[in-house]
């Protein structure tokens, strides 16, 4: 017989039990006796019968998955950060004994594909879920929030009003745009450009701020011309830093990308007008991505500990699923300065 085919009947009619008593033994009920019990266990072993996951749904048996929705309009394959990001969940649930359910987001705009995140949750396939690239105000992910399913969401902020189903993690974007700034004016710059991400995510809108502060601290005026719109990848950075070009304006002595993937883009940008880094200009990253370290010239940047965190924030939402409380969560990294090559002191 096929395992597929393999049900509670068969269990029942090999152990000599009513269906009834099976599945007081599946759901692990105190009053079956141990001798029905291992008689049970045993026809289970033999048929290799695994019980229905919806049955157990039903039965109020958690699913030991964890939900995994990635919010990207790009190719996911290609992201070597994303790719970090997603064998840290899985290798840490793997850990708990916990499944992973992954799921990309196209677009949140749109109604089918939120009704399908929405279903994996009602129908009680995932125990908790995990959402990262969001922007920092989703309404979807608050309204699951509100229904009271635990949920961890990477790169947000607590609400002033909030509960212990929200889970946040973030890295301390402010504090490694100022260690970046700090580090360049050390080395003489006082023009410095700032070519932003998505400020629409907690992230971008942090660093970006974390930037003007430093500068205000060093009583710098920031020109607006070297405040440059990108997103969090290669071609925004490329197409940003080629527009600002265009304008044949004077440029920075000096630029903080708030990712490593923009300064990529940038530097490639600035070549082909034979604008060189560091002679030139210093560019300074942000994530310590990679391939940071082999990219000419290797970058400076701002390393951050994406396995850590992701980790971490595993073990606090797991801990909720296994004993939920109330208690408000949340997980923060610190960022650290990686010195290379990419910066030169002004002359």
């Amino acid at each position: 017989m096929k395992k597929s085919e393999i049900n509670s009947i068969e269990v029942a009619q090999l152990a000599g039990v009513s269906r009834s008593t099976v599945s007081r033994v599946v759901n692990n009920y105190a009053n079956v006796p141990i001798e029905t019990k291992e008689k049970v266990m045993k026809a289970i072993k033999e048929l290799n019968y695994f019980p229905n996951v919806s049955a157990q749904m039903l039965a109020g048996k958690k699913s030991r998955t964890i939900g995994l929705f990635m919010v990207s309009s790009g190719e996911v394959s290609v992201d070597v950060l994303t790719n970090m990001m997603i064998v840290s969940v899985i290798e840490k649930a793997s850990d708990y004994d916990y499944y992973v359910l992954t799921y990309i987001i196209r677009d949140t705009t749109d109604k089918a594909t939120i009704n399908n995140v929405k279903e994996i949750f009602y129908q009680r396939r995932i125990d908790g879920g995990i959402f990262i690239g969001t922007e920092h105000y989703e309404p979807f992910v608050e309204e699951l929030i509100q229904e009271g399913f635990i949920i961890g969401v990477f790169d947000q902020e607590h609400p002033e009003s909030t509960t212990g189903n929200r889970i946040v993690a973030n890295f301390n974007n402010e504090l490694g745009m100022k260690q970046a700034t700090d580090y360049l004016i050390g080395l003489g710059h006082r023009e410095i450009g700032v070519i932003n991400g998505n400020i629409k995510r907690l992230s971008g809108e942090r660093k970006y701020e974390g930037f003007m502060q430093a500068m205000e601290l060093n009583s710098l005026v920031v020109n607006p011309s070297w405040v440059v719109a990108a997103d969090f990848t290669d071609e925004a950075g490329y197409k940003a830093m080629k527009q600002l070009l265009e304008h044949e304006e004077p440029l920075p002595t000096a630029f903080i990308a708030a990712n490593d993937s923009i300064a990529f883009g940038a530097i490639r940008a600035l070549r082909e007008q034979n604008i060189q880094v560091p002679e030139d200009i210093s560019v300074i990253g942000f994530d310590d991505h990679v391939l940071s370290e082999k990219h000419s010239p290797p970058l400076t940047t701002v390393k951050v500990d994406f396995k850590r965190l992701f980790k971490q924030l595993m073990n606090v939402l797991i801990a909720k699923i296994e004993k939920p409380t109330d208690e408000i969560r949340q997980v923060s990294v610190d960022c650290s300065l990686v010195i290379r090559e990419s910066c030169l002191r002004k002359q």
